[in-house]
């Protein structure tokens, strides 16, 4: 199937961004547009952070730490998964082998 790129237009403190995206991930293209811009607005409304460059950058590495705990809570609870998994097979086997 062919993935057919359009320009999406993103509007990020005030400022206009057109990017390509295909038209699958359009919908979460802007929706992460949106979550940046209001975390580059709250850092620059609470003043601590000046310039628009330390703000993206700021609001970047807030974004990146968020994603990195969640892939760490998501490996966590694949791990929790696979060991519950493995004992509830081995119970089924058990019984199996006892009947």
């Amino acid at each position: 199937m062919n993935k057919k790129s359009q320009p999406v237009s993103l509007n990020i403190m005030g400022k206009e961004y057109r990017i390509a995206c295909d038209e699958e991930e359009q919908e979460d293209l802007i929706h992460s547009a949106q979550k940046l811009d209001v975390q580059m607005r709250k850092m620059r409304d609470s003043g601590k952070i000046t310039g628009p460059d330390r703000i993206a950058v700021m609001a970047a590495l807030n974004l990146a730490h968020e994603l990195q705990m969640m892939k760490n809570k998501n490996a966590e609870l694949n791990r929790r998964l696979s060991e519950s998994l493995a004992k509830l097979s081995h119970k089924i086997e058990n019984v199996l082998e006892n009947q």
